[in-house]
């Protein structure tokens, strides 16, 4: 009964959930890096510092491809179980 029951309707709700919450902790580490807290922005933060842009451009695409990549998880997996 648990089984079909309460976890068949959780499950997708859980999912969904911890996959945003996936996404907004890339965001925030990459913000929180910026301002000195350590995180993504870290990295990012310290080749602003000099002046690499080369490593700042890989920085900003991987962060942003792993936004996306993220967001398109997320909807799969709302998709699927929705």
């Amino acid at each position: 009964m648990i089984d079909y029951a309460i976890i068949s309707q959780i499950l997708p709700a859980f999912l969904g959930i911890t996959m945003f919450r996936w996404d907004i902790n890339i965001r925030e580490s990459t913000i929180l890096g910026l301002v000195g807290a350590g995180g993504i922005g870290l990295f990012l933060s310290s080749s602003l510092n000099v002046f690499a842009w080369s490593q700042v451009t890989l920085i900003i695409v991987v962060i942003l491809a792993t936004v996306v990549l993220s967001e398109f998880v997320s909807a799969k997996v709302r998709s699927l179980f929705i």
